[in-house]
């Protein structure tokens, strides 16, 4: 149903008409010399070459960009979602999947005028939506790219891919900008975040409330005639090995602070990459009954709109 994608028309462009995208990004710019973009809140100047604990300075480093066949069903469609995942991450979970790019910062320097291309071109390949993956750290230089691509006639939904570990200030910020957030709720237990994610102990209150206020912001995802979804948040849970995540206890917190019909999808490719291996409870992948036990927990939850794996 191409015709539904015509008909949307994303908030980001009427901010880009009043110049207001313009100033949000020139705000976020700003805020790298003292950089508090993420929870970690590091306060170097990054605007000077000081890198951050993500490994970044004010130089945009891409892994790649392309569409991407993997993602949920309704982001998806039959043109893929218009995938940027950038290089590094604040987070570093020892398991990451991705660890080269995360990690390692392996991609290619790149510019805000670059990106703003790269998002005209996933359009023009007919992918429904960009899809800016692990964004955080390099929030300035994609709303600065926003800004020029939907100049230029970018009009697809801007989905905000995200571990979920987010400062509500800069939220705010993006208040009228991302159209889908998709952000991960990986813990429920401060010692789980510290020990698997880098000292992150603050994760689980950092993301409930960041949960709340991208659902103020965005609302419940729900796809369209063509079983897209444009606008709406939508929370991932990956299972892991032993509950180290404790997903019962996140099924729950959803289900109590959340609409019944939030989407959640609760993922089972778990694997153990990167530096698991160094900890034998991860060291394995999670067992069919880990899983199932994890949707009878979200189904007493009271959660309706779960996206169940095989």
């Amino acid at each position: 149903n191409r015709g539904a994608g015509r008909m949307f028309e994303p908030n980001y462009r009427k901010l880009q008409k009043s110049g207001e995208l313009k100033k949000r990004g020139k705000q976020l710019w700003s805020i790298m010399a003292e950089c508090g973009l993420c929870p970690r809140e590091c306060l170097v100047n990054r605007i000077e070459g000081e890198r951050g604990f993500c490994g970044t300075d004010s130089e945009l480093i891409i892994s790649s960009a392309h569409p991407h066949f993997g993602e949920e069903r309704p982001l998806v469609g039959s043109g893929g979602s218009g995938t940027v995942f950038f290089s590094h991450c604040s987070l570093r979970c020892v398991f990451c999947i991705n660890w080269e790019i995360s990690h390692r910062g392996d991609g290619n320097l790149s510019s805000t005028g670059e990106l703003a291309s790269m998002m005209l071109r996933l359009q023009d390949r007919g992918c429904h939506n960009i899809n800016v993956v692990t964004p955080t750290h390099y929030l300035p230089h994609i709303i600065l790219a926003l800004d020029q691509a939907a100049e230029k006639g970018l009009r697809l939904p801007l989905v905000y891919n995200t571990c979920g570990w987010e400062r509500i200030e800069i939220l705010k910020i993006l208040d009228g900008v991302v159209d889908i957030y998709l952000p991960d709720f990986k813990y429920f237990s401060g010692e789980m975040a510290a020990k698997y994610s880098a000292g992150a102990e603050k994760y689980p209150e950092v993301t409930k409330a960041a949960l709340l206020e991208m659902n103020r912001q965005v609302g419940v995802a729900r796809p369209g005639a063509d079983g897209l979804v444009r606008r709406g948040l939508m929370i991932r849970h990956l299972v892991m090995p032993n509950n180290v995540g404790g997903s019962g206890r996140i099924m729950k917190w959803i289900g109590s602070n959340l609409p019944a019909d939030t989407y959640v999808n609760i993922m089972s490719q778990y694997r153990p990459m990167y530096k698991a291996d160094d900890y034998p409870e991860i060291s394995r992948r999670i067992y069919r009954s880990e899983y199932n036990e994890v949707i009878k927990k979200a189904r007493e939850a009271g959660l309706t709109n779960l996206n169940i794996q095989g």
